[in-house]
């Protein structure tokens, strides 16, 4: 049984069933049908990558796994099973001989007010997507609008986190909006602006200097505004107040300060190494010879550097998979069990255009050169896709991007405090596990979990917030209303607003700026609207419509997404 079709699970799994040659059942547990190539999501958000282009499927690749698609719950270690749900919300439970607990990890939080209901994460292709929309609907807004002041708030993004993620997505991000405002020119004299933001002394502060440097050089040179030692104090629907005391007005924030061990890690009550769970070098639990563990959620000591822990990469990632799978089919009597050693090759930066910061086998690389090496790496590393990619890289040289806004994701769809970043929250749509609360203190990264001799712009002493459900009683009063209508000898006719959404508050004169607010405004005979704290069931503004009533001209409302009930989490850091 492997948990998690992440880049461990993935090659944990294709490993053993080449090793296997059929003769070991072999099953994965995964919440989506295919394997996502992460480095080339932020090439998603900018429109360079179609979706299923960065998507592996696990059935085709895979043709020697059984494929159960889920979420992990709750693992029995004495019973030997996993408890899972599907998608349409059946719960089932999967027994095993030998488990791979590869669950990855999710955006790691911080508790600085606003950054829960305001920020949007990035580790999924849900994001990815909502990002690519909101970009462009900002862009296309903001040159509509005849106030300088909201114009300038439109196209002001801010990305938190100068790691590898923060830094691809800044840099594809400004390009992108650089090549949209050719078709939707600005106000005169405005330019898109980017902000790229970090505690830390230098982009890219986990890995080479060289790749620091290009990488900031190649940002300022394009118009992205690096600072460093700053972060986000707080978030509001205005903008966001920074630690050095400016206010910068925007409408976009986006959280990439590093992740965390997916809880499921946390939830069997075995040693711990912030959050990750603690293995031994041939990544078996102590004390659980059948349980191994890699990738984000596993604390593999490293070898060449005697008590640390290799980083949460996916090269790392994707080297453990591979481990696994032998020590598996070792512990089953098919060969013989090794530690995990790894040597590094060296890291690749994608800059966008032809721009890229690349150092393979410790040889530094820049420019055209470095772009090179960096899409022939990525198309070497793709277990799938390569024809297609290198296809929509080719076009992108020779045509201009398609900016169009497709609408498949809102914000209240991808929320930062999830416990499953590549999966959209749908309404109605039970969730498979409990989620950490980013505003509850105990669930969030607090100082002490971020770099070492860095600051961190927390607050601390935050109690956790109650969440209750209003679902039930929206049906309840419906259905009681409905009823006493049906009875009343004399009705008089009940004028029901429009189905469509109300326009937007004039001075929100948006979409995008309602939903980042409050909720939609409803009908007078609706329920009283739920807490701001109840995001699982609040009818937002990007929600489905109100489900029509039987003998009604308007209808009544229908529910919304269910509650979500919460734990907390022991945050850990790190960056795939």
């Amino acid at each position: 049984m492997i948990v998690g079709a992440g880049f461990a699970g993935y090659r944990t799994a294709k490993e053993l069933s080449r090793k296997a040659r059929g003769k070991a059942d072999i099953t994965l547990l995964n919440p989506t049908d295919y394997f996502l190539y992460l480095p080339l999501l932020p090439q998603v958000a900018a429109g360079i990558l179609e979706p299923r282009r960065v998507t592996v499927s696990l059935s085709d690749t895979l043709p020697r796994v059984r494929l159960v698609l889920g979420e992990a719950d709750g693992i029995d270690l004495d019973g030997r099973t996993v408890h899972y749900t599907d998608p349409e919300g059946a719960r089932g439970t999967l027994a095993y001989d030998r488990l791979v607990l590869a669950a990855g990890s999710v955006n790691k939080l911080l508790p600085i007010p606003g950054v829960a209901e305001h920020a949007h994460g990035f580790r999924g292709l849900p994001e990815a997507l909502y990002l690519r929309d909101h970009v462009t609907r900002q862009v296309e807004l903001a040159a509509a609008a005849d106030d300088p002041e909201t114009c300038a708030a439109r196209c002001t993004f801010v990305v938190v986190g100068a790691g590898y993620t923060g830094t691809e997505v800044a840099a594809h991000g400004q390009l992108f909006t650089d090549a949209q405002v050719r078709g939707h020119p600005l106000r005169e004299g405005m330019r898109p602006r980017w902000l790229l933001l970090d505690v830390a002394e230098r982009v890219l502060p986990e890995l080479d200097p060289h790749l620091s440097r290009t990488a900031d050089r190649t940002l300022r040179e394009r118009g992205v505004e690096v600072r460093m030692g700053t972060s986000v104090k707080e978030a509001t629907p205005e903008g966001v107040l920074l630690t050095d005391g400016e206010f910068v007005r925007t409408r976009s924030l986006v959280w990439c300060v590093g992740v965390r061990p997916d809880p499921l890690a946390e939830s069997l009550g075995l040693p711990m190494e912030r959050g990750r769970l603690l293995v031994d070098p041939n990544l078996q639990v102590p004390g659980r010879p059948e349980v191994f563990a890699c990738g984000d959620a596993a604390a593999v000591p490293d070898l060449d550097n005697p008590g640390q822990y290799t980083p949460m990469t996916a090269q790392h990632a994707w080297r453990q998979g591979r481990t696994a799978a032998l020590n598996v089919a070792a512990s089953l009597g098919a060969g013989v069990r090794r530690p995990y050693e790894h040597r590094d090759l060296g890291f690749v930066v994608d800059l966008g255009g032809a721009k890229a910061a690349a150092n393979p086998l410790g040889v530094p690389l820049s420019g055209l050169a470095a772009g090179a090496v960096t899409r022939g790496y990525h198309l070497a590393a793709m277990p799938g896709n390569r024809v297609r990619v290198a296809a929509d890289w080719l076009l992108d040289a020779v045509l201009p991007r398609q900016a169009v806004q497709l609408g498949l994701v809102r914000s209240w769809a991808v929320p930062l405090d999830t416990a499953s970043p590549e999966l959209a929250r749908a309404p109605g749509r039970p969730q498979a596990r409990q989620e950490a609360d980013a505003r509850s203190g105990p669930g969030a990264a607090t100082e002490r979990d971020t770099r070492p001799g860095q600051p961190a712009a927390v607050a601390d002493g935050q109690e956790p917030e109650v969440v209750a459900s209003a679902g039930e009683a929206v049906i309840a009063e419906a259905k009681a209303r409905e009823t006493a209508e049906r009875k009343s000898p004399e009705r008089e006719p009940v004028e029901w607003e429009s189905p469509e959404w109300e326009s937007p508050d004039p001075e929100s004169p948006d979409p995008e700026s309602q939903e980042r607010t409050s909720p939609d405004r409803i009908s007078p005979k609706q329920p009283p609207e739920p807490a701001r704290s109840q995001p699982g069931s609040e009818p937002t503004k990007d929600q489905p419509g109100p489900e029509p009533a039987k003998n009604q001209p308007g209808g009544e409302p229908g529910q919304g997404p269910g509650s979500v009930e919460r734990t907390d989490a022991d945050p850990a850091e790190g960056d795939s």
